[in-house]
């Protein structure tokens, strides 16, 4: 291995991978290769030839364009610089707006084809904003070169990469960034601008440095959705895109199946952040509702405590999801069981998916109906499989583009108990 590192080789470009590239193939190897669109044939420079399985390369030339490539959004990330010098963080940019959405679909249908065995006609829906998937970040992190420049790091590497501009922020996140200003011994800088009060440019300092993690100060905002607000942390986790929010307040709300759906059951939002999805549950089906939302982060939880306080039968635990569904397996009682046998789950993990260990404690729970949201194609389609195994079967799905001009495409899918 190594031979090949470095070289460039002309390539037929057949269909798009997971993780934002293409895959071609050069005498019988398959290549993932980034900035090309499936149908083209382009000329990329081999930047990993250590695997046996694939080699990995960059686009440096594109000979036969397909009629999807547009200039890239982001003249920091085109083609014409050096693949090393292009920022990362909107790998799909240089493609145009609905043929990204198409991309996006082929990965999710043919994920859940080859793990779950599941054939689907999903579509991916935009979002409201910019026709072109720009100025829809209302935060993002910038981080901190060694003399102190901020920038977004070249994509699957941590060089920073100073630009003068961020397309894919909104108006108010842009006028803000610090992109001109030094920030010695800092690590990131970030920029967040919620929905309602003042916006917030917040530095980290780097642990290498300091020798010590610190703890930052905790900072409340508010974000709203519809008539309904929200308190979280400035550092929080919230939805990137302005309309995430909403959007995936009405899906959760659309995919619970309402014939089984119990208010009283106990019904869980696990991995529930701020509440916003338990209170979407809370929207449509009353005041009565009895729900119960899991997180880690105990802050979040102390935040979704008082987003949830109307409703008398909602509470927080702050806990690792996988250790109190277990728990909750060990120590239900009768009663507590058949209230689980009637519950909806709201099941929202992070990009990994909830993975094995979660969905196996889950099922043996038995609850009516899931409602999983998910940020990776790929984990979605492990876990659904992982659920029909156990006797779950997917009724619904839907998409959302709530990252344009990136990979990344949010679904929501509903699992019903056979």
């Amino acid at each position: 291995m190594g031979e090949w590192l470095g070289r460039q080789v002309e390539i037929e470009v057949t269909n798009v991978a997971h993780g934002g590239v293409a895959v071609a193939r050069h005498d019988g190897r398959v290549i993932f290769v980034s900035d090309a669109i499936p149908g083209e044939t382009v000329l990329a420079q081999i930047t990993d030839d250590s695997k046996k399985s694939f080699w990995r390369a960059d686009t440096i030339e594109v000979v036969k364009a397909s009629e999807h490539r547009r200039p890239h959004i982001w003249a920091a990330a085109g083609i014409d610089r050096a693949p090393e010098d292009r920022a990362g963080g909107a790998e799909f940019g240089h493609i145009a707006i609905a043929h990204q959405r198409e991309l996006k679909r082929q990965v999710l249908a043919d994920s859940l084809k080859r793990m779950a065995g599941i054939e689907t006609d999903v579509v991916v829906d935009a979002l409201p904003g910019n026709e072109d998937g720009t100025g829809w970040r209302t935060r993002l992190r910038l981080h901190v070169a060694e003399d102190g420049t901020p920038g977004p790091y070249a994509i699957r590497s941590h060089r920073v990469i100073p630009v003068t501009d961020l397309p894919l922020a909104t108006p108010e996140v842009a006028a803000i960034a610090p992109l001109d200003e030094k920030f010695p011994g800092v690590d990131h800088v970030d920029v967040v601008v919620p929905s309602t009060g003042n916006p917030f440019v917040l530095t980290g300092t780097r642990e290498k440095l300091t020798g010590t993690r610190e703890k930052p100060k905790a900072q409340r905002i508010v974000e709203r959705v519809g008539d309904r607000e929200f308190r979280l942390d400035v550092r929080g986790f919230w939805q990137v895109h302005r309309a995430a929010a909403q959007t995936l307040t009405t899906a959760v709300q659309d995919a619970v199946d309402v014939t089984l759906f119990a208010p009283r059951a106990a019904n869980l939002d696990l991995y529930g952040g701020v509440g916003l999805l338990a209170a979407a549950v809370g929207d449509r089906f009353g005041n009565n509702l009895r729900i119960t939302t899991v997180e880690s982060d105990s802050l979040a939880t102390d935040h979704a405590a008082e987003n949830l306080a109307e409703w008398v039968g909602a509470s927080a635990i702050t806990a690792r999801v996988e250790h109190f569904v277990r728990q909750l397996g060990t120590t239900a009682g009768s009663s507590e069981r058949a209230n689980l046998g009637r519950a909806t789950v709201i099941l929202d993990p992070p990009r990994s998916g909830a993975g094995k260990a979660v969905v196996a404690e889950l099922v043996a729970l038995k609850p009516a109906q899931v409602v999983y949201v998910a940020c990776d194609p790929v984990a979605l389609a492990r876990d659904v499989a992982l659920f029909g195994e156990r006797g779950y079967e997917m009724t619904r799905l839907r998409a959302f583009d709530l990252f344009p001009n990136t990979h990344h495409v949010e679904a929501v899918a509903t699992l019903v108990r056979r």
